[in-house]
């Protein structure tokens, strides 16, 4: 029986109350998508897991199998010819090199120390957890590489935008828009309670603001910088509070949007269906 790293997972529930996940798995050979039935969130595998199934189902291009025809295995180690199929966190050396190239940007800003000392900060939890439960970076790190992945768009679209922006807001903004994904996700991407009661934008936003008031700043600009956070998600339909009414919120949600829908490009299967696309992906 061939090997599969899963690369991403996300669970569900039938009409008739019974568990399922989806599980996307990748070997050497080929990757697809699959629905594993019976399976409970608590149930192995995690994501980065090993696994093998005894049987495996197609019904018009939908894979499917039963709880008891997989076989969950170890977490591989680096010797194994699956590891680095599985996406992982980017380096701190990679990441403390991007913030200085952005500070680089704005010599003048009021807010370099205060983006130097979030941004180390920051990049311990952020490199333990995922940037959402599916869809896109949907690993431990993910989180990480998404935010990083805005900012080094940033630090290239910067230069060349037609109007004047304040690029201290948006790296303070990219760095903090996702923050609440610290406490709405666990490390294996499972909504906690704080993901129903609360979104991980409204966490996000008071935490920027705290750290903001914090240190003084006027509040015409803590208004601004936070509603580029408020509105990352471009409209109301998609989640934002508000929607972007400023260059620096468009510019930030348009990246936000471009880290995200190019990796679920990136991480899809050859020809499979992605809703939050509409399309079918093809890869050759």
């Amino acid at each position: 029986m061939p090997e599969y790293i899963v690369t991403g997972r996300s669970n569900g529930t039938t009409r008739l109350g019974s568990p399922y996940c989806n599980l996307k798995v990748k070997n050497l050979d080929e990757e697809f998508t699959l629905a594993v039935w019976e399976v409970a969130p608590d149930d192995p595998p995690l994501v980065g897991q090993l696994v093998t199934f005894i049987n495996i189902q197609n019904n018009d291009g939908k894979r499917s199998a039963r709880k008891g025809d997989m076989r969950p295995l170890a977490m591989p180690d680096a010797s194994h010819p699956l590891y680095a199929l599985l996406p992982r966190p980017i380096q701190r050396q990679l990441w403390d090199q991007t913030i200085a190239a952005l500070l680089a940007l704005c010599p003048d800003s009021p807010y370099r120390d205060m983006i130097s000392d979030v941004a180390a900060k920051l990049y311990q939890p952020y490199s333990q957890y995922p940037a959402a439960s599916s869809i896109h970076h949907a690993f431990r790190g993910g989180l990480l590489n998404h935010v990083h992945q805005m900012l080094s768009m940033l630090q290239g679209i910067a230069p060349c935008m037609p109007y004047p922006i304040r690029v201290d807001h948006c790296i303070l903004a990219i760095l903090f828009h996702d923050y609440g994904k610290v406490h709405t996700y666990s490390r294996d991407g499972e909504a906690q309670r704080e993901d129903v009661l609360l979104g991980h934008i409204y966490i996000s936003a008071v935490a920027l603001q705290r750290e903001l008031e914090r240190r003084e700043v006027p509040q015409d600009e803590i208004q601004r910088i936070v509603h580029i956070v408020l509105s990352h998600h471009g409209q109301r339909e998609w989640g934002s509070p508000v929607v972007p009414c400023s260059q620096e919120a468009m510019l930030v949600h348009f990246l936000d949007n471009l880290s995200a829908k190019s990796d679920t490009i990136e991480g899809s299967p050859d020809m499979e269906y992605v809703s939050a696309l509409g399309t079918r992906v093809p890869k050759m």
